[in-house]
């Protein structure tokens, strides 16, 4: 790979990466549009006009929408033909380390173990990069997402006895959600992972939230659980913000896989009202469609 066409490749990881951090996908914005015009409530009226304010604001200043732009995790749907595998990891920590001095973003990671904050938002294994290879494609799909520190809090996994069933997933959920859930800054966004074991089930909980809301699970008991969960954690009435709403929750999405008989893992990851994740694909001659984004960057450059 020549150095021009590296630094194309790092430019459009972090071009996208800063993206992401300025700009809400398509579907979060809207879905905050959405809420905000069917509320009722005086004061959740007035907090999602700050919200959209300043949704407002981050575009106009071409600044992040939150202060707190989380660790950078990049989840890699590589083909087997893209020309450029064994660049892909230096181009990532590269995009996002400069994505980090130029929008800018907020450094946060620190070093395991130690209160060393590395300053650019690389450091050991970060950012988080997961790979998977999708035979006969030369394309390379890019998701992120920003995890943020706040709206990971209530982020947690366990694995639950097989007989508590879809009862216990919705305890264990609705528990979650109203003990921590005002500590996102809410409404949330709710991934749920459903798997064998807390590992399993909290990273299927992480990929949740990078499909796009208002979409349901293909698999019918999932696509069921999704919309009874959604409705349950908006009687809640914690949202927006914590002061009081009719929609606790942007939306929830889940993400299962077959289990073994004696276990039934459960994780949960939430974002904020401010849910930053992005999807774009680059093809092998560093082309690109940015999938996430392309109402809300109307009439930008």
């Amino acid at each position: 790979m020549d150095s021009s066409a590296k630094q194309r490749f790092i430019d459009i990881i972090s071009d996208f990466t800063a993206t992401v951090g300025i700009y809400l996908s398509d579907d979060v914005e809207a879905r905050l549009f959405e809420l905000a015009k069917d509320e009722k409530e005086e004061n959740a009226k007035t907090m999602y006009g700050c919200i959209l304010e300043n949704v407002k604001l981050a575009k106009e200043l071409h600044r992040p929408i939150c202060q707190d732009t989380g660790v950078l995790q990049y989840f890699l749907e590589v083909g087997t033909d893209f020309p450029y595998l064994n660049e892909i990891k230096e181009v990532i920590i590269e995009g996002a380390r400069k994505a980090t001095l130029t929008t800018p973003l907020r450094p946060n990671v620190v070093e395991p173990l130690g209160e060393h904050n590395t300053g650019d938002n690389v450091g050991f294994d970060a950012p988080y990069i997961e790979y998977e290879l999708i035979p006969n494609s030369a394309d390379l799909r890019v998701r992120m997402y920003m995890a943020g520190g706040g709206c990971s809090l209530p982020g947690r996994s366990q694995v639950l006895m097989p007989l508590q069933g879809i009862d216990g997933i919705k305890e264990y959920v609705y528990k979650t959600v109203a003990e921590w859930g005002v500590n996102a800054c809410p409404p949330l966004f709710v991934g749920v992972g459903l798997g064998t074991c807390a590992a399993t089930s909290a990273m299927l909980s992480k990929k949740a939230l990078l499909r796009p809301l208002g979409t349901r699970n293909e698999n019918e008991k999932a696509a069921k659980l999704e919309k009874e969960l959604e409705d349950g954690l908006n009687s809640l009435g914690i949202a927006p913000l914590g002061f009081g709403g009719s929609n606790t929750v942007l939306g929830v999405n889940i993400e299962c896989a077959g289990h073994h008989p004696a276990t039934l893992g459960i994780g949960i990851t939430t974002g904020c009202w401010a849910t930053r994740k992005g999807d774009m694909i680059i093809h092998g001659d560093l082309s690109y469609e940015l999938l996430s984004h392309k109402k809300s960057l109307e009439g930008k450059k």
